[in-house]
């Protein structure tokens, strides 16, 4: 690379909580055979030894070097359930990060419990195109007047940045988050968010007539947004962004992704690293005077155990093990488990024994690994094999202290991550599978609105002719089955919809528009979240008090410890039946 305007870059993003290693699984093919390898990456104290790293470098050799994190810290792990983003300041102000955007899931329990954690960090926190204009000062848990929180100027419709020393010029950074907020997470009613292009564009032209024109977006809107964002808004020098979990770059001979890395639409590069800490994004970007991209070099790199699991359909001996080991050597883009001490003794000695005696309530064992996908697929055509059996816990515990519920509705963004096969523990099911500690709510509604909501939440999945909200709206039921096509017109995809009876999973009978039926939801999709707008018309909904999401499915666990149910036929009567020109 030649000697320009450089600039060293680190990069996290969707960390969700996970302080420590996450397990992580890739397949190599070793000659004759297949072989899966088990192991696990990242964590903060490898990715805080990797910044160390590439700070000191980039400081070696006077190149201008920055650390952005692309948002959603909070969710995913017991260390956010308990210690509700006290970990998760701590943690990030050790790792020290220039920057971080507000996720979704960073406001999804409202502004109070961000205002917290923004009082408690040591940088900027980003939201160039949150507008807390409107926001009530003198309720608890105001936003507005955090210092550290960097807004929308509503005067000047203008995302409020920041601006570092670039050699002889200056470099802005905005931050940038979804405008569809409210539709996905749960601000107050308050706090409103504008349009993220709009602002963009606005912020970028006046910085153009303030001089500067190295300009970072720090992106929470995901690949596909960030492209169109690129497409829309010249004069971006580069985005980093999150939302999507997208890991960039070739892993296909791990059995992974196979995306550009630093990705160029317009002109400008988007990077993003994978999700859950897994990963750190590295690299070293030229710009010309203008603030052009030149070149990049770099990627996403993993940060694995020296000891990993290896499994196959054939034996497995020690030559393989050590094959595997030689090839995962020479990949480019692994790095192993060296660390950050200090964080691993901050994380051992004050968060970690808190959380121990959940990791050892064991609720389940799991016969066979159990893949959750919030869309179906060809190789899992009925989708989630994890979101049906939430939907039937949350139906048959409903349906314990309301016997009038006929079905469960749930959205896929719910269920966070596939089951291994083994043993389930709390920690598991609280930390990981079912972070949101959601309330269910029971509801009374009319056949037509199920139609409506189902199909709308599909069609906000797929993006199928309207501004989707991502594939977390996709539905999952138990009680209910559908058919849907995505080639007809709006209003007639969802073309069958049948109740099951009660007491049987044999028959089942059509959903009639005019009738009235009863189910269960949690209450972010009760509440119209992400194309559920229509069970809005629920003639009644009513909270079912202390009984949530997890609380469900550990009840459910409870009395089916032995899960080998998960293999039996009768589940397919709980998975969904699609048609779709999208799917």
């Amino acid at each position: 690379m030649t000697q320009g305007y450089i600039l060293s870059l680190a990069h996290i993003n969707d960390t969700h909580s996970n302080f420590e290693p996450s397990r992580v699984q890739f397949s190599l093919n070793m000659g004759q055979h297949k072989l899966d390898v088990t192991s696990h990456s990242g964590g903060y104290a490898r990715i805080g030894h990797h910044i160390t790293k590439a700070r000191h470098a980039a400081a070696q050799t006077d190149t201008p070097f920055i650390f952005l994190h692309g948002g959603d810290s909070f969710q995913g792990t017991l260390y956010f359930s308990h210690f509700k983003g006290k970990a998760n300041a701590h943690l990030l102000n050790l790792l020290a990060p220039d920057a971080m955007v507000i996720g979704n899931h960073d406001i999804d329990e409202g502004n109070a419990r961000l205002a917290d954690f923004a009082k408690q960090i040591d940088f900027p926190l980003l939201a160039g195109n949150m507008d807390l204009s409107q926001e009530d000062i003198n309720k608890p848990g105001c936003l507005c007047g955090v210092p550290n929180i960097l807004a929308y100027d509503h005067e000047q419709q203008l995302a409020t940045y920041i601006v570092k020393p670039f050699y002889d010029q200056k470099m802005a950074i905005i931050g940038i988050t979804l405008d569809q907020m409210k539709e996905i997470a749960r601000p107050d009613p308050d706090t409103h968010f504008v349009d993220a292009v709009a602002t963009t564009a606005r912020t970028v032209a006046y910085l153009h007539t303030q001089g500067i024109q190295h300009i970072i977006v720090l992106s929470h809107l995901g690949l596909d947004q960030d492209k169109r964002l690129a497409e829309q808004v010249s004069g971006i020098s580069l985005i980093v962004g999150g939302h999507t979990h997208t890991l960039q770059g070739d892993f296909r001979d791990l059995g992974l992704s196979n995306l550009p890395y630093g990705e160029v639409v317009n002109g400008t590069p988007i990077v993003h690293a994978g999700k859950y800490a897994e990963t750190i994004g590295l690299a070293q970007i030229e710009f010309d005077a203008n603030g052009r991209f030149v070149q990049l070099e770099g990627g996403n790199y993993f940060m694995l155990d020296q000891h990993f699991i290896l499994s196959s359909s054939m034996s497995v001996s020690d030559s393989d093990y050590q094959a595997v080991r030689q090839q995962l050597c020479r990949h480019p883009h692994i790095y192993w488990d060296d660390t950050d001490e200090d964080i691993v003794g901050i994380i051992n000695d004050i968060y970690r024994p808190a959380i121990a005696e959940m990791e050892n309530k064991v609720l389940a064992f799991v016969p066979k690994n159990l893949v959750h996908t919030r869309l179906p697929s060809k190789a899992l055509p009925h989708g989630s094999e994890v979101a049906p059996w939430v939907s039937r816990s949350m139906f048959q515990e409903a349906k314990i202290e309301d016997p009038r519920v006929n079905f469960a509705l749930h959205n896929a963004g719910g269920v966070r991550q596939s089951v291994a096969q083994g043993q389930l523990t709390l920690a598991d099911v609280m930390g990981q599978l079912l972070p949101f500690e959601l309330p269910l709510v029971k509801y009374e509604i009319q056949g037509q609105f199920l139609y409506q909501a189902l199909e709308s939440a599909i069609n906000a999945a797929t993006n199928n002719s309207v501004r989707g909200t991502g594939a977390g709206s996709f539905p999952y039921t138990y009680g209910l089955r559908y058919y849907y096509d995505g080639r007809r017109p709006l209003g007639e995809r969802l073309f069958k919809l049948e109740m099951m009876q009660q007491d049987s999973q044999l028959l089942w009978y059509p959903v009639q528009p005019e009738s009235l039926y009863v189910g269960v939801s949690t209450s972010y999709t009760a509440a119209g979240k992400e194309g559920y707008s229509p069970l809005l018309q629920a003639s009644w909904q009513e909270s079912m008090g202390s009984l949530t999401l997890p609380q469900a499915f550990i009840r459910f666990l409870n009395r089916s410890p032995n899960l080998a149910d998960f293999l039996s036929p009768h589940v397919h009567y709980t998975s969904h039946l699609k048609r779709s020109g999208q799917l």
